[in-house]
Formats: C-alpha cells, structure tokens, sequence
C-alpha cells in the first residue's frame, strides 16, 4: 500500500500562509482524486484542499483552528491508496 502526504499548495505568487477552517472528512473516510478535504482562508477567500489521489484518509495531522497560520508546504494529512 502506498502513502501519499497531503500538503498545503502554492495558491498565487504571494501567499505563505493560509489557515485550515474545517476538515470534511475524517480518519478512516474513503475518498476519490479531486474530492474536497478540506477549506483553506488565505486572504480573504475560501481554497479547496482537493485528495491527490484516490484512497483512505490514515491520518489528519493538522487540526482544524481558524487562528493557527500554516505555511505553504505543510503537511496536513496521510493517504493510504
């Protein structure tokens, strides 16, 4: 079984930081490439985190806090494909 590490992306050339309003899955879920994990707020709008891959949600490691600042490139989530 492979691991994939879900990460924030690259949302424009001037966001470093976005914040993880709200997981809508969870530890265990089956998900589909492209299905929304999670919302994003980088300046002032709402970014889809879209499944790279097609699998099982193993691992959220970033809980959801409107207040915490997460940089581009953090991981936030394991699947198992």
């Amino acid at each position: 079984m492979k691991r994939i590490t879900v990460k924030i992306p690259q949302m424009g050339l001037t966001t470093e930081e976005v914040t993880l309003d709200e997981w809508l899955v969870s530890e265990g879920d089956r998900v589909t490439a492209g299905e929304v994990l999670a919302n994003l707020q980088a300046d002032k709008a709402i970014i889809e985190l879209e499944a790279p891959s097609g699998g099982t949600v193993s691992e959220l490691l970033v809980p959801a806090d409107e207040e915490e600042l997460l940089e581009i490139g953090t991981s936030v989530a394991i699947l198992d494909c």
